[in-house]
């Protein structure tokens, strides 16, 4: 089956819907709770692979879980000549949970994780030695209200 580029439909959100809610549920197991053949079910996970709309079947990780429950967002303000190797050492912190090049004030946004506030300094002033990186600006997190999330994206792109 060719890859189609344009919207889900119910199978597609319904099938999504479940590999999120049971990620160790079997092609068998979701096919029989879909009520569609096995074969569907890989032909269209099969597709939404190569579409891209799936990039990962992997477990979702908890910072908190794994003794980072702290958690802060850092702009960066950076020389933009040194863009990509600003870039390779800031993919070398394991505490950076993830960073993006953005428009407005400051250049790079960070998302990072820590044991506590200290840790998290610290993290900053890692940031903060990269030749390049000028300044930043940081913002302690103290709840999440809309944890990250795809499905209502996915449900607005019906064919």
């Amino acid at each position: 089956m060719p890859a189609r580029r344009h919207g889900l439909d119910e199978l597609d959100l319904s099938i999504l819907r479940l590999v999120r809610e049971r990620p160790r549920a079997g092609l068998l197991e979701l096919a029989r709770l879909l009520n569609v053949a096995r074969g569907t079910v890989q032909a269209r996970l099969d597709r939404l692979v190569a579409d891209g709309v799936i990039t990962d079947f992997g477990p979702s990780l908890s910072p908190a879980a794994l003794g980072h429950p702290v958690q802060a967002f850092t702009t960066l303000e950076v020389e933009q000549a040194g863009r990509t190797e600003i870039s390779r050492a800031l993919a070398a912190i394991p505490e950076l949970l993830e960073a993006y090049i953005v428009t407005g004030p400051g250049d790079v946004w960070c998302r990072v994780a820590g044991r506590d506030h200290e840790h998290i300094q610290q993290v900053i002033d890692h940031m903060l030695a990269i030749p390049g990186v000028r300044r930043s600006t940081t913002v302690i997190t103290l709840s999440s209200v809309v944890p990250y999330r795809v499905e209502p994206l996915a449900a607005a792109a019906r064919a």
